[in-house]
C-alpha cells in the first residue's frame, strides 16, 4: 500500500469510510509491530542535530543524528501527517466535529482544557497543535482517526513512518507524552518534515500560524524561529524532561528551503541558537547570502525585567529549573477578531532587528510552577 514512501492512504477508494480507512492502514503491520524491538531511546544533554536540504534531501550539516530519542511533541508532526493525509483521502474534513472523549480530557499540559463530551472541528485542533502544542486536541483527533482508539492511531502513525523511510521510529500517542517505547531520530524528523512540506504544501500554511481564538482565548503559536529567524515559516518545538528541548524548523531563502532537528538541548536558549547556526551553515552551504540576525536571547537569571518593546516581540523565558515556558508577546495592536487566523501560504514576515528579552511577571511566575508540577509537559 506504501509504494515508493508514499502518504498510505487508500486514495485509490473515493470517499472511504474513516473507520474502513484506519482499518486498511492499520491492518497491514499489525503482526510485524508487535514483534519488533527497538533499543532505549537516548536521554537529554547529549544534542542531536541535522540540516537538510528540502527538495534534495541533501544533508548539510549533522551531529549524531541517528540516536534514538523521544521526540516530546515533535510527534505531533507525525499526528498532523496523519491528519493531511486524511484530509486528502477525504476520509475527515476540517470543518468536521472532534468529539472529546474522557480520556483526551485528561491529557497533562499542554492542553486546551478540553471537556469530556464537548467537540472542536479538525481544523482548530490542527491549529491547537500547531500553536500550542495541546495535547488533548492531539489525543482527540488521534482517536477520531484511529477510530476511536488512540493506540490503534499509534499504530497507523508508526505504519506510516516506516513507508516515509523513518526506519527507527515508533510511536505510542497521538501527542508525544512521556512514554518509554516512543522513539525517533534527528534524522528520520528530518525526513518527516521534508515530506510534510512536499506531500501536503496545501496544509503547510498552518506551520506559520502566529496565533488563533478559541472560544474567546488568544492562544499564540509557541514557536520562537518564527519571529526571531529570517526566512523560518514552521514547524514545531518539543519538550519533556527526558527528552530535552527539541525543535524542528523549516526555512526558506532565495528559493532555498531547509529543514533543521534539534534534540536534547538543555535550555530553550541553547535550542534556538543550535537551530539558528546550523540553518546558517546550511544556507551558507547552498550559496544563499547571509541575513543580519536579531539577539536572540537573554541571558536568564533569577532576577529577571520585562522591557517593553515595540511592535513584534519574541520573549522567551528559561528557568534554571527547567521550567518548559516559550512566550510569544503579540504585536501592540491586535487584530485577530476571526475565529482563526490563517497565514497565507509561502508568505511569513520574519523580524529582523528585534531582540528578545527573559521576562518574569506574576502570570508567568504563577505558570512556572504549575509547569513545575506537571513535568511532564510537551
Amino acid at each position: 500500500m506504501a509504494e515508493h514512501g508514499r502518504p498510505v492512504s487508500g486514495t485509490s477508494i473515493k470517499k472511504p469510510r474513516l473507520r474502513q480507512w484506519a482499518a486498511l492502514l492499520t491492518g497491514i503491520v499489525v503482526g510485524s509491530l508487535t514483534t519488533t524491538h527497538y533499543a532505549h531511546a537516548q536521554y537529554a544533554g547529549q544534542i542531536s542535530s541535522i540540516v537538510m536540504d528540502a527538495n534534495t534531501g541533501t544533508v548539510l550539516s549533522q551531529t549524531d543524528p541517528d540516536l534514538r530519542r523521544y521526540p516530546a511533541s515533535l510527534t505531533k508532526l507525525m499526528t498532523l501527517y496523519m491528519t493531511f493525509n486524511a484530509l486528502r483521502a477525504g476520509a475527515i474534513s476540517l470543518n468536521q466535529a472532534v468529539p472529546v472523549s474522557i480520556h483526551a480530557s485528561t491529557m497533562e499540559p499542554s492542553k486546551l482544557g478540553l471537556v469530556p463530551g464537548s467537540r472542536l472541528t479538525v481544523e482548530q485542533a490542527i491549529l491547537a497543535l500547531v500553536t500550542k502544542s495541546a495535547n488533548d486536541a492531539a489525543c482527540a483527533l488521534g482517536e477520531l482517526i484511529g477510530g476511536g482508539s488512540e493506540p490503534q492511531f499509534a499504530t497507523m502513525m508508526t505504519q506510516q513512518a516506516h513507508a516515509l523511510g523513518m526506519s527507527k521510529t515508533l510511536f505510542r500517542n497521538a501527542s508525544g507524552l512521556p512514554d518509554p517505547d516512543q522513539m525517533t531520530t534527528a534524522r528520520d524528523l528530518a525526513t518527516l518534515g521534508r515530506r510534510l512540506i512536499a506531500d501536503f504544501p496545501e496544509y503547510y500554511h498552518y506551520f506559520a500560524t502566529p496565533a488563533f481564538r478559541f472560544h474567546g482565548r488568544y492562544i499564540p503559536n509557541h514557536n520562537p524561529m518564527l519571529k526571531v529567524y529570517a526566512g523560518a515559516d514552521g514547524m514545531k518545538t518539543g519538550y519533556t524532561q527526558e527528552a530535552g528541548r527539541n525543535l524542528v524548523t523549516s526555512a526558506l531563502r532565495d528559493n532555498v528551503r531547509l529543514v533543521g532537528v534539534v534534540m536534547g538541548a538543555s535550555s530553550n536558549t541553547q535550542r534556538s541558537l543550535v537551530m539558528a547556526n546550523q540553518l546558517d551553515h546550511g544556507f551558507d552551504a547552498e550559496g544563499v547570502a547571509p541575513v543580519a540576525r536579531p539577539l536572540m536571547v537573554a541571558q536568564a537569571g533569577s532576577t529577571l525585567r520585562h522591557r517593553s518593546h515595540r511592535g513584534t516581540l519574541i520573549m522567551a523565558a528559561a528557568s534554571r529549573r527547567h521550567a518548559p515556558l516559550e512566550v510569544a508577546e503579540a504585536p501592540a495592536t491586535r487584530r485577530h477578531h476571526a475565529a482563526i487566523t490563517r497565514v497565507s501560504h509561502g508568505h511569513h514576515s520574519a523580524v529582523i532587528g528585534a531582540k528578545v528579552h527573559t521576562i518574569s511577571t506574576p502570570a508567568i511566575q504563577r505558570g512556572a510552577a504549575r509547569h513545575r508540577a506537571a513535568h511532564n509537559r510537551t
